[in-house]
C-alpha cells in the first residue's frame, strides 16, 4: 500500500534513497545487481538512490529484503498509522508464524554446525534485530521469500557483535545458552525490548550457574564465563518461557541428563524442544513443568524446520472481531494455547465455531481454524489473570482490556506479572474507555462503552501497543497511531492482512 507523506518535501526521499546507496556499497552489490534481484532496471535504482523515485510499502519492503535491512524502521522518521474505524471485518484471515518461536529458534540453530532452513520466519523487526546479531559474528543468512537460510561460521567472532542490533531486542540473552559452548568468556550486551518494569535476569543466572555458568552484571553488558560445563538438576528460579529456552540450548550440547524443574511449557519453549529433538537431541516431558534434555557432544545435521503459529496473534485476530461485531474465518490457530482463553470468552458471551483441526507443519503443534460470530458480551465475576501453560498467557492478557471495553458489568484483570503492564491499560481511556487502575498491577473495566477515534502514541510495550490498534478498529472516525515500531516488533505486515478483510489503514512516514 502507499505510503502517506507528511509534510516536508521530498527531501525524506533522497535521505532513503542514500541510505539505500550506502547499505547496497556495504554488501558489494551493484545498481544493476540490485536490479535484477528487485525485478527492474538499474535506471530505476539510480532514481531510487537520488530520491527522484516514489516508494511504496511494498517496494520498500522488497528493497529490505534483498539488502537484509529493515528501510523504513532505519529512516529518520517514525512509523505511523491512520485507521477508518468502526467498520465490519468479514473473509478469512491466516494466523503467521510465532515471533516468539522464531527468536527460541534462532538462538537454537547457533547449535548446529550445519545449515538450518527455518520456512515461515516471520519478518518482523524482532527477527531483523537477532540476524543482524548472528550476522555480525559471522553467521551466514539468506532469505529464499519466508524462509530463512542459517549457516554457521566455522569460528563465531564474538568481538564483532553488532552491540547496538542486541540493545533493541531482549531475546539476545538466549544467545547464552548456545555460545557457552564455543567460549572460555564472551560479552553480551543489556538486551531491550518491551519496556514492563523491572524483569529480572537472575532466573538465568541462577539455572546457568548450575551448569557451570558464571555471570557478572555490568553497566550496558553481561560477562559470561564458564571453564567447564556440566549436567545438572535444575530448579528454575521461575517459570519463565527465556530462562527455560536458555537452559535447554546449554544442557543440549553437554553429554549426559540434566532436568530441569518448574519449567515453561509454553508454545515458544515446545517449538525449541521440537527443533532441537529433530536435531537429534532426546527431551523427555515436553509440554509439562519438569524436562529431563539427554544431551549429545556434537550437533552436525542439515535441518529444515517450520516455525509454528502464533498464538497471540490468533488471540489479536479474535479480539479485532469481537470488538468490531464480525464474522470472519481465524485460519491455523494453535488452538492448546487458546483453550482457556476462549472458554473465559465463551463464559463472556462469546459466539464461535472450530470449523476443522489439524497439524502444523511441524507435525507437532495442534491447529485450529475458527469462525467467530457477532456476540453481547457481559463481564466474568471472577478476576482474569495469567497463569503459566495451560493457563491464560501472559501474553494473551491484555486484549482482555480492550474485550472489556464492550462487555456489560466490571471485568477485573490482575496482572501480576509485570509491575506496569497494566498502566498502559489506561491508555484506552483515550478512546473513551472506563478504566480504573488500582495499582500497577490492578485494573478494572467498565463496559459497554462506545469506542471513540483518537491520536495516540504508541506505549514501547508491544501487547499494549496492540489493544490500542483493535480498539482503534471499532472506534468509529479517524484515529492516528503514532510510532507503531513495538507493534511491528510483533507483526508482520498487519495492516496489509487487516485491509484484506474490511479495515481500512493507511501508513503514515513522519519525517
Amino acid at each position: 500500500m502507499p505510503i502517506t507523506k507528511e509534510p516536508e518535501g521530498d527531501q525524506k526521499l533522497v535521505q532513503i534513497g542514500n541510505l539505500i546507496a550506502r547499505l547496497r556499497d556495504d554488501r558489494g552489490i551493484t545498481q544493476s545487481e540490485l536490479g535484477k534481484m528487485l525485478g527492474t532496471t538499474q535506471s530505476a535504482i539510480a532514481r531510487i538512490e537520488n530520491g527522484e523515485q516514489n516508494l511504496s510499502t511494498e517496494t520498500l519492503s522488497k528493497i529490505g529484503k534483498a539488502l537484509n535491512k529493515e528501510i523504513i524502521n532505519l529512516s529518520t522518521g517514525s512509523l505511523n498509522l491512520r485507521i477508518e474505524g468502526g467498520r465490519k471485518l468479514s473473509g478469512s484471515i491466516v494466523t503467521k508464524s510465532s515471533k516468539n518461536s522464531a527468536m527460541g529458534l534462532l538462538s537454537a540453530s547457533l547449535l548446529n554446525k550445519n545449515k538450518t532452513i527455518l520456512r515461515n520466519m516471520p519478518k518482523i523487526e524482532e527477527a531483523y534485530r537477532m540476524i543482524e546479531v548472528l550476522q555480525s559474528i559471522g553467521v551466514g543468512i539468506k532469505w529464499d521469500g519466508n524462509d530463512l537460510e542459517i549457516k554457521p561460521p566455522a569460528k563465531f567472532d564474538i568481538k564483532k557483535l553488532d552491540t547496538e542490533a542486541g540493545m533493541k531486542t531482549r531475546s539476545v540473552i538466549m544467545l547464552i545458552g548456545p555460545l557457552v559452548h564455543f567460549f572460555k568468556k564472551f560479552r553480551l550486551p543489556q538486551p531491550g525490548g518491551c519496556r514492563l518494569g523491572s524483569r529480572t535476569v537472575k532466573p538465568h543466572f541462577y539455572a546457568l550457574e548450575k551448569m557451570g555458568v558464571e555471570i557478572d552484571t555490568h553497566s550496558t553488558y553481561y560477562e559470561i564465563k564458564t571453564e567447564k560445563v556440566k549436567p545438572g538438576n535444575i530448579v528454575l528460579y521461575e517459570a519463565g518461557d527465556t530462562v527455560t529456552e536458555n537452559a535447554i540450548m546449554a544442557a543440549s550440547l553437554i553429554p549426559g541428563k540434566t532436568t530441569i524443574k518448574f519449567a515453561s511449557a509454553n508454545y515458544q519453549v515446545q517449538d525449541v524442544c521440537f527443533f532441537l529433538e529433530a536435531l537429534g537431541v532426546k527431551i523427555d516431558g515436553i509440554g509439562s513443568s519438569t524436562l529431563v534434555v539427554h544431551g549429545v557432544a556434537s550437533i552436525d545435521k542439515p535441518i529444515i524446520y517450520a516455525v509454528s503459529e502464533d498464538p497471540i496473534e490468533s488471540m489479536f485476530l479474535l479480539s479485532a472481531a469481537i470488538v468490531t461485531k464480525s464474522k470472519i474465518q481465524i485460519m491455523r490457530c494453535p488452538i492448546d494455547f487458546l483453550e482457556l482463553e476462549l472458554l473465559k470468552l465463551e463464559k463472556m458471551g462469546f459466539r464461535y465455531k472450530i470449523l476443522r483441526r489439524y497439524k502444523a507443519e511441524n507435525e507437532r503443534t495442534n491447529l485450529a481454524d475458527i469462525e467467530t460470530y457477532p456476540s453481547k458480551l457481559r463481564a466474568l465475576e471472577d478476576k482474569i489473570h495469567a497463569q503459566p501453560y495451560p493457563g491464560i498467557n501472559m501474553d494473551n492478557l491484555p486484549f482482555f482490556a480492550v474485550i472489556a471495553t464492550q462487555a456489560e458489568g466490571q471485568t477485573f484483570i490482575h496482572d501480576w506479572s509485570y509491575e506496569k503492564r497494566a498502566i498502559y491499560y489506561k491508555d484506552l481511556d483515550k478512546l473513551g474507555a472506563d478504566t480504573i487502575l488500582a495499582d500497577p498491577h490492578r485494573c478494572y473495566i467498565n463496559g459497554p462503552t462506545k469506542l471513540k477515534a483518537a491520536e495516540v502514541i504508541c506505549p514501547p510495550a508491544l501487547r499494549p501497543a496492540a489493544i490500542l490498534l483493535i480498539g482503534m478498529l471499532a472506534a468509529e472516525g479517524t484515529s492516528i497511531l503514532r510510532n507503531v515500531y513495538s507493534i511491528n516488533r510483533g507483526y508482520e505486515d498487519l495492516a496489509n492482512r487487516l485491509n484484506k478483510i474490511g479495515a481500512n489503514i493507511s501508513i503514515l512516514q513522519s519525517f
